[in-house]
């Protein structure tokens, strides 16, 4: 029998959206250069570029970053006041409000594990700090049904790292990966990863995930839910 359920955030908790990245670094630079235009627009193309390259480095490496190294690989050479470099990052998390609202379906399902006596955690690649994610599950009323949430902005790796698994694992009280399920929408990050490390794993097929971030597996999840209120039947009899 399983004794714990790890999801996945983005793509999974929270549905999938097409985000213009260029336009939250926008947000950023427009702050940090209120008074030079031009100089915005370059310092955000920068920023863009080298936040991809920063999620190359994931696909490729799996090595986990923060938005600390995004800036520090797009500096302009300016010398910000703190103020303004918290007001900036302040403007970028705004932006990001739109895309984050936790599926309708994930608190009663939750629910429905917890009462079953199940540990319930999240791991999730992200740069973004703790707090940020904390935020948004505490807005969304979800916070307090994990038992732990692991985000790799925390960790030196990423999914599909094992080590991040194991991380996930070690923060719920979980002991045997082969009592675990991973709730995700990525075949490669996901799926591959948790079952790289002994979990069963389900997918959430709903992500338009860009071609870019592709990576060829041969990989079969355990079982396969259209919604989130699906998954405390599928995972009844496991």
């Amino acid at each position: 029998m399983i004794d714990t359920v790890i999801f996945d955030w983005g793509g999974t908790l929270t549905p999938w959206a097409t985000v213009d990245h260029l336009a939250g670094w926008r947000r950023l630079a427009d702050v940090l250069h209120a008074d030079d235009p031009d100089r915005a627009e370059v310092f955000a193309a920068a920023l863009l570029a080298a936040d991809e390259a920063r999620w190359m480095t994931v696909r490729d490496e799996h090595r986990a970053f923060t938005l600390a190294h995004v800036l520090a690989d797009a500096a302009d050479g300016a010398d910000h006041p703190r103020e303004r470099y918290e007001a900036a990052l302040e403007a970028y998390r705004e932006y990001w409000v739109q895309y984050t609202a936790t599926d309708p379906d994930a608190a009663p399902m939750l629910a429905a594990l917890r009462e079953r006596g199940l540990k319930l955690g999240v791991l999730s690649s992200t740069a973004w700090p703790r707090e940020w994610h904390e935020e948004l599950f505490r807005r969304d009323g979800v916070l307090d049904l994990f038992d732990a949430c692991v985000w790799t902005s925390e960790l030196p790796w990423t999914k599909p790292h094992p080590t991040a698994f194991h991380a996930a694992m070690s923060a719920v009280g979980a002991t045997d990966p082969g009592r675990c399920v991973y709730v995700g929408d990525r075949p490669y990050d996901d799926i591959s990863g948790a079952k790289g490390v002994g979990m069963r794993a389900v997918l959430v097929p709903h992500s338009d995930i860009p071609a870019v971030q592709h990576v060829a597996v041969d990989v079969q999840p355990d079982g396969v839910i259209q919604r989130l209120a699906d998954l405390p039947e599928l995972l009844a009899d496991w």
